[in-house]
């Protein structure tokens, strides 16, 4: 057989490993955990039987990454099960470069934590081999009810599938749902912290293999996932299986109602602190998909309750001209940094306004590339409202020639707190991503293809200009809606069905389709329970704010 790297190839009896042809093809650099084959993940030790070309995994990639996370949760509930045997283990949310992890009913310390890390790391330096089983899914079934975890076993009752990939170390048996390393010695490095009764289980950051990510504590934002941790609990709702059982049960639409009032309440929370602080202008930021347009319209429907009219302004329109933004290393135009806009233009308009000034607001022609002025001359009424919206919001730089004492800030994100089961969450990106996808189809005409193969840049960008600032915030809003995965189902999954295996964006889509083959399927018909100014609706369409 053929086997071959991105700068090599060499013949192979049948029969290698992953691991034997990389080395041999002297593409096997530091920190490999896997590799990618035609959109599949190949552990390590999986036997190779034909032609294929590999490509190393390592925690530089997404994909890399996530094999180190579930390899090193292996390890950690591993050692929990040693310490505290039959307890639940619920892993939460993102923290960062970790993850949160609680254990229900119990509050750990540090010296609890220290335990626990101690355990990790005696199982991590044993290098002990995951062993890896195909079961049938009534053995993992009867498994999983044996260990009492019953959340696993209402899962995978629903899944069509007839078997499973198990792993299993000293007894434990684990399903993951992915790819895993060979054995626990490539999980060596971590680093716990205590917190709010759980810890953070904290992971390297890209290239540095050697030393795990420093730690920001971030209270504004673990305050919005504590929030959206509370709704679960109103709701009833906190893995797929609740949801699929509420489905099973007729009860969605009511569930529906339920969390869009959630979202009214909190909204009107903000809307009251603008107005009871007499803000002027309101500073929205969010990451991509986060549904910061539609949010900002309902904003200014609240405020008006208030006698605050409200002028909405997109700081898209206060782009340099296309031909002079900087440039990017891939030689592409860099429309996500600040230079990418007219920072002093902006500024200069908005304290011109408040000021109760006519000012001539540009509006930048996407089409063209170019800024233009074809619009009257605009001033503020009485009492109204400036908000303010893009990706720099929260930026210092944006306020910094603002008065202080009249702006408000505010991060819109979406923070799903929905797992698959107590120990494998859905992340956040992967359903910013999803209604990315939907809405690029539906409004922009632009195939999943496209939209995947940008999101690397996107979250880059995000990164970098986004996420630094989110603590800046006086309000954070969570528009992540917990019904909201089966819906964006029903509009993603044959779309990225669609991507082909030879695409280098195929692991991707499989990936997002391997979770949506866990969440139950919908009734169309049940759309029209979701209200026409729902942020959903800024993605699968029939919003009703005009410029949503």
């Amino acid at each position: 057989m053929i086997i071959r790297s991105m700068n090599n190839e060499k013949e192979f009896p049948e029969g290698r490993t992953v691991q034997e042809c990389l080395k041999a093809l002297d593409a096997f650099p530091r920190g490999t955990l896997a590799a990618q084959s035609g959109g599949v993940v190949r552990e390590l030790n999986d036997s190779l039987n034909q032609d294929c070309t590999l490509i190393p995994l390592t925690l530089e990639n997404e994909e890399g990454r996530r094999i180190y996370e579930r390899s090193l949760r292996f390890v950690m509930l591993l050692a929990l099960r040693h310490l505290y045997p039959m307890q639940r283990v619920r892993i939460e949310y993102s923290v960062g470069y970790g993850v949160f992890v609680r254990l229900p009913g119990i509050e750990l310390h540090r010296q609890d934590i220290v335990r626990i890390e101690n355990e990790m790391r005696r199982l991590a330096d044993l290098d002990l081999v995951f062993e890896k089983k195909r079961w049938t899914k009534e053995d993992a079934i009867r498994y999983f009810e044996e260990e009492k975890q019953e959340d696993k076993v209402e899962l995978l009752r629903r899944r069509p599938v007839p078997y499973f990939n198990m792993y299993s170390i000293d007894g434990m048996w684990e399903y993951f749902y992915g790819a895993m390393t060979v054995s626990t010695g490539y999980v060596r490095v971590f680093t716990m912290f205590e917190l709010r009764g759980g810890f953070v289980l904290q992971l390297p950051a890209g290239a540095d293999f050697d030393h795990a990510a420093p730690y920001i504590y971030r209270p504004k934002h673990l305050e919005v996932f504590a929030q959206s941790a509370d709704w679960c609990e109103i709701l009833g709702v906190t893995n797929v299986s609740d949801l699929s059982r509420m489905i099973e049960d007729h009860r969605l639409r009511h569930f529906i109602r339920v969390n869009e009032a959630l979202h009214e309440a909190a909204i009107n929370e903000i809307a009251r602190k603008i107005h009871e602080q007499h803000k002027h202008v309101v500073l929205l930021a969010g990451p991509s998909s986060s549904g910061k347009t539609t949010f900002a319209g309902r904003l200014a429907i609240h405020l008006q309750m208030y006698g605050h009219p409200c002028r909405r302004i997109s700081m898209d329109d206060f782009y340099i001209n296309r031909e002079d933004l900087p440039m990017q290393v891939d030689g592409t135009r860099d429309f996500d940094s600040l230079e990418a806009l007219d920072v002093k233009l902006m500024t200069d308009s908005l304290t011109g306004l408040l000021n109760g000034e006519e000012v001539f607001m540009p509006n930048f022609d996407f089409a063209a590339g170019v800024k233009d002025y074809m619009t009257p001359p605009t001033k503020l009424e009485p009492g109204e409202i400036i908000i303010l919206e893009g990706i720099h919001g929260l930026n210092p730089a944006i306020s910094e020639t603002l008065p202080a004492d009249e702006i408000y800030r505010v991060f819109a994100s979406a923070l799903t707190c929905l797992n698959l089961d107590d120990h494998n969450r859905i992340r956040t990106t992967d359903v910013r991503l999803l209604r990315r996808i939907v809405r690029d189809n539906q409004f922009r005409d632009y195939p999943p293809e496209e939209t995947l193969a940008i999101w690397p840049k996107v979250r880059s960008a995000e990164e970098k200009y986004i996420f630094t600032y989110q603590e800046n915030a006086d309000s954070m809003f969570n528009t992540a809606l917990q019904y909201e995965l089966p819906v964006l189902k029903l509009f993603a999954y044959d779309l990225l069905k669609e991507v082909s295996s030879d695409s280098p964006n195929y692991l991707l889509a499989r990936r997002l389709i391997k979770t949506l083959n866990y969440l139950p399927d919908l009734d169309p018909e049940v759309l029209d329970e979701i209200p026409p100014l729902s942020l959903l609706r800024e993605f699968i369409g029939g919003c009703t704010l005009e410029d949503a």
